[in-house]
């Protein structure tokens, strides 16, 4: 039989994509599940956008685009960053890719050697170490713990470069905990990145829009600006946009980077969708008041969980200053038995008593590399997030 690669022994798959393939799984066999595995928006995505996508099709905008995005929607790109984060970008500093993962996975592949370290601050997201994996990298992953706002510390970021150090991961808000580093704590860090100038550093601002309570969000290039030539600002319509089957995300760097990460483009995906391109340059444009609006109602959403989990026994949890995920700490859970005599030992046990016995999809901590902790999403519906507090405060109350 031929070998597979042996680089697939580096990393495991996504453990968000198998339990929220679980939960449609169980779903479609019937069982009455509540899926608070996935980070993607309720909502739909703007008629304007959807529009102009109709429009794209019926004009014939269905033949192959320039690799790293259109001319209309790099402008649109370019205004982007102007307006949200005073950030001057020229076209050629601009890339599109089909989806802001996709384009860290292209990002990474386009800057790294074998044993090249990447700093990984933790919680983080699951995709980020499998992807340093994949790409020859090593993840160097700094522990945030919960007393520190699970936010990374100048000292342990400066402990943690060496100079085998190629790249830092800066996600703010941060999936999955919410947090989220306002100018002061993001200067501290940018300040100790000024002082290793062989370090890349890629921002993913996916959740930008998506902050709370007055939180101005700010990004590294633009509290930093002598560390423009060295960052990647990565964002996308996904999230605050609602456009996660779309498939656009962008990015906004030095242009000796972004050439690079353009001719791994076309070698590997070439352009992105023509009509999804369309849809963004419009979301991107028009109107944006709704993102207020919707923030406004992930606020609340989170008020609500936030207020049901710290009222169950043996979990806590504090608001977090942005997307739209909680972290609750189980630690309180660890030792007791279910009903049926199995013993809650991790994070991993008590997802997996949720979603087996009271039909409600979580991912535990240990996916995100930080336990005893388990992130839910709140991008749902009230009564969904009803119900799924119910579920939740019932399973912990009946442990033993």
């Amino acid at each position: 039989m031929p070998s597979l690669s042996a680089t697939l022994e580096r990393f495991q798959p996504s453990a968000i994509a198998e339990i929220f393939s679980l939960a449609v799984r169980l779903k479609e066999e019937g069982r009455d599940i509540v899926n608070l595995s996935s980070g993607e928006p309720d909502f739909d995505t703007e008629a304007n956008a959807k529009q102009a996508a109709v429009e794209a099709i019926a004009e014939g905008q269905t033949k192959y685009t320039n690799i790293d995005g259109t001319t209309a929607l790099k402008r649109a790109i370019q205004a982007k960053f102007r307006r949200d984060n005073s950030l001057d970008y020229r076209s050629e500093q601009i890339l599109v890719d089909a989806g802001a993962k996709p384009l860290l996975a292209h990002g990474m592949q386009a800057i790294l050697d074998p044993g090249d370290e990447v700093i990984i601050p933790t919680p983080c997201w699951t995709s980020y170490v499998g992807m340093a994996r994949l790409f020859g990298g090593e993840p160097k992953l700094v522990p945030c713990p919960e007393e520190a706002g699970f936010k990374l510390q100048p000292e342990d970021l400066e402990r943690a470069i060496t100079r085998r150090t190629k790249l830092i991961l800066l996600n703010s808000p941060c999936n999955p905990t919410g947090a989220a580093y306002a100018e002061d704590e993001l200067k501290a860090l940018t300040d100790v990145l000024r002082r290793h100038d062989h370090v890349w550093i890629f921002a993913d601002d996916i959740y930008e829009h998506i902050v709370y309570d007055g939180f101005r969000f700010v990004t590294p290039a633009q509290v930093e600006p002598r560390l423009f030539d060295r960052t990647l600002t990565i964002n996308g319509v996904s999230k605050a946009y609602a456009m996660t089957g779309w498939r656009i995300g962008f990015a906004g760097g030095p242009t000796r980077l972004i050439e690079a990460i353009r001719k791994v483009l076309t070698q590997s995906t070439a352009n992105p969708c023509s009509i999804s391109q369309a849809a963004a340059t419009e979301a991107l444009t028009g109107p944006q008041d709704f993102l207020v609006e919707r923030a406004d109602s992930f606020r609340q959403r989170r008020d609500l969980v936030v207020g049901a989990i710290n009222q169950m026994p043996g979990l806590r949890c504090s608001p977090p200053e942005g997307a739209f995920y909680l972290y609750p700490n189980c630690a309180g859970l660890l030792g007791r038995r279910t009903e049926e005599g199995a013993t809650i030992e991790s994070s991993h046990d008590f997802a997996r008593h949720l979603l087996e016995h009271w039909g409600v999809a979580v991912v535990p901590g240990s996916a995100f590399e930080c336990d005893p902790y388990f992130r839910l999403s709140y991008a749902a519906s009230t009564t969904e997030l009803e119900e799924a507090c119910r579920r939740i405060g019932r399973a912990c109350g009946e442990l033993i």
